[in-house]
């Protein structure tokens, strides 16, 4: 999978507010839970674009087949006009 940020980005600390028992046994199985973390966040960031992305395109087709259904029927609308 591509990845859609810098991995060469400075890193920066931030506050997070874990679970200080997860901590404790996460720490037992590496010694790098920052790295954990930014790659749990990294597939997490993904995940989520593609989401986005999915329902853009169902949103642009659903855009599409109604457009085409009102230019071949028109709207519901119209034989309701008071103009």
């Amino acid at each position: 999978m591509k990845s859609n940020y810098d991995p060469q980005a400075r890193k920066r600390p931030v506050n997070l507010t874990l679970n200080e028992d997860l901590v404790l046994q996460a720490r037992t199985m590496t010694n790098n839970l920052s790295g954990v973390v930014e790659s749990l966040l990294k597939d997490f960031v993904e995940r989520k674009r593609q989401q986005r992305l999915a329902e853009a395109q169902a949103l642009e087709a659903t855009i599409a087949i109604w457009n085409d259904f009102d230019s071949k029927v028109g709207s519901f609308a119209d034989e309701h006009s008071t103009l």
